[in-house]
């Protein structure tokens, strides 16, 4: 688990989130969702509270974090950028997409930027592989992406 604690968690947002809830184990899925919500992630502090206040054994909630990979321990962006890398979107060039946002972004796949703005991944397959190369920002989705488009697209975001 992580071991910084998190200057993020507004603690008595925390309280109000879990309490409703306390001595019910079987809302801990609910619980951390709503928490996640409000936080963009889930960490250690996070859990723990969880599983003292539902009274669910730690390794419990520490599993379900990392089992369902909609949880996650580390902030994320503001915004989530995907990149195709299916069979499509990569023999067009899917890779150089990615090494561009890499390096104008300064992270790489799975990563956050430090101001938070953006998170990045690799993904195998948005399903929409007549329009490849296909990188998607949140719910929008540009097709027949080229390196050189990145740097427009990333500045429609704030």
């Amino acid at each position: 688990m992580l071991s910084e604690p998190a200057n993020d968690i507004d603690n008595e947002k925390l309280d109000e989130i879990i309490f409703r809830y306390k001595d019910r184990p079987e809302s801990l899925i609910e619980v951390l969702h709503k928490a996640q919500e409000a936080f963009g992630y889930l960490p250690e502090e996070v859990q723990l509270k969880v599983s003292q206040v539902l009274n669910v054994p730690l390794i419990q909630v520490y599993g379900v974090v990392t089992f369902y990979n909609f949880f996650t321990m580390v902030p994320k962006g503001r915004h989530t950028i995907k990149v195709c890398l299916g069979t499509s979107c990569y023999v067009r060039r899917g890779k150089k997409i990615m090494e561009t946002l890499n390096d104008l972004l300064k992270i790489e796949d799975g990563g956050t930027t430090l101001d938070r703005k953006f998170s990045l991944e690799a993904v195998n397959c948005v399903g929409a592989c007549a329009l490849s190369p296909v990188v998607t920002v949140d719910d929008d989705l540009y097709s027949h992406v080229g390196a050189a488009d990145i740097p427009e697209i990333l500045e429609k975001y704030e």
